[in-house]
């Protein structure tokens, strides 16, 4: 069955701080943390975010992804006059690499293609979804921080892959 989306509703809030918990557990396993502060700390930080996101893009959809009518991760995405910004899409770990990611992607590259506008995205720099980002066209743009904002156009040429380690030269 085909992903769809919803928009987030108030009762959805358990389920998408469980989505963000999952996209930082390798950082919480790491501080060595008890359940009860790794919960409050999750909690915490997904209600800054969600607030940041809400009050930097009030105009955006907030989607759940769906997959045969379950829930199984977000899409939030500011479709503004030159651009679609993806806001953040994460799904739980039970569908990653498994082309989820890839469709909710094409999906937008298809409509933004279809407007004659990029699609955009920051990608915090050890994120594993960054490799798909680059399959899929996105070019660095900009940097801050932690973060790269990168773009993809449908006009803009195929890059070129890079060597990343010595193995791809063999």
């Amino acid at each position: 069955m085909p992903l769809t989306l919803r928009p987030i509703e108030p009762g959805d809030a358990a389920f998408l701080r469980r989505v963000y918990g999952a996209t930082r557990a390798g950082e919480i396993a790491l501080a060595g943390w008890d359940a009860a502060t790794a919960d409050a700390f999750v909690g915490m930080q997904f209600d800054a975010q969600h607030s940041f996101y809400r009050e930097r893009y009030p105009a955006g959809d907030f989607d759940l992804v769906l997959d045969g009518g379950a829930p199984v991760g977000r899409l939030y995405v500011a479709r503004e006059a030159d651009r679609l910004h993806v806001i953040d899409i994460a799904l739980l770990p039970p569908f990653r690499n498994r082309g989820s990611g890839s469709a909710l992607l094409d999906a937008l590259l298809r409509e933004a293609a279809a407007r004659g506008v990029a699609v955009t995205i920051h990608v915090e720099l050890n994120n594993p979804a960054l490799s798909l980002y680059q399959r899929l066209g996105f070019r660095e743009i900009g940097s801050a921080g932690f973060h790269r904002l990168m773009e993809w156009r449908a006009d803009a040429p195929p890059v070129a892959p890079t060597l990343t380690n010595k193995e791809d030269t063999a």
